[in-house]
């Protein structure tokens, strides 16, 4: 008889099991019933944890913002500038990482206080470096908006690094188009190239608070 044990069932757990699985079957596939299959148990010992898929989203988010923060060093001696830069490019490249990231992140609330400390870290600096609370919320509010709604719009395209959903071909859709040429063009700059136009996109936003504010 085996005497191997199971680790505890318990919220992190289940997450842990849920990010890995969501990979294979996206948002749509991800149901308690085929998180405890892979977990083997029964699907009731979930619902001890979450009552709900959204309950669930909102263990898994955490967990991500977890796993975001710790690959993403962030440093006293920071800018307002690049604590933005780098908070943000964090924010995507730990999205990027899973099928339907974006759309696990966006809507979900936070489990207990793990995002409080970074919060009040980079809402400190901001006001530090001259904006008021409000300021500084709208400030690190538009530019997290901004990444959220990149990455679902990328996702959509391709939902994981080196896939590329069918319709999406760009020589296809000129021919298309072929009567409107700007708009055929522009399908290079909207379906292509993430990086470069994120990082771009990422600029004018930073440059605009700092326009707007008066910032240095």
């Amino acid at each position: 008889m085996s005497t191997e044990r199971r680790a505890p069932l318990d919220r992190r757990r289940v997450a842990d099991t849920a990010l890995t699985l969501l990979n294979e079957v996206g948002l749509d596939g991800l149901t308690l019933r085929a998180i405890a299959r892979e977990l083997d148990v029964k699907a009731p010992a979930l619902y001890w944890h979450f009552k709900d898929k959204q309950a669930l989203l909102d263990e898994m988010a955490t967990e991500l913002y977890r796993r975001m923060t710790a690959a993403t060093p962030l440093g006293p001696g920071d800018t307002w500038r690049e604590r933005l830069l780098k908070a943000n490019r964090g924010l995507r490249a730990s999205l990027l990482g899973y099928r339907d990231g974006a759309k696990v992140f966006s809507g979900s609330r936070f489990t207990g206080l793990v995002h409080a400390e970074q919060m009040e870290d980079d809402l400190r600096l901001f006001t530090a470096a001259g904006l008021t609370l409000a300021q500084a919320v709208r400030a690190s509010s538009t530019a997290y908006l901004f990444t959220l709604g990149f990455v679902a719009e990328e996702q959509g395209v391709q939902p994981l690094p080196g896939e590329r959903r069918e319709g999406y071909d760009l020589t296809e859709r000129a021919r298309r188009m072929a009567d409107f040429p700007l708009s055929a063009a522009a399908g290079a700059e909207i379906f292509a190239d993430y990086d470069r136009h994120y990082e771009e996109s990422l600029a004018l936003i930073v440059t605009g608070i700092g326009a707007r504010y008066g910032l240095d």
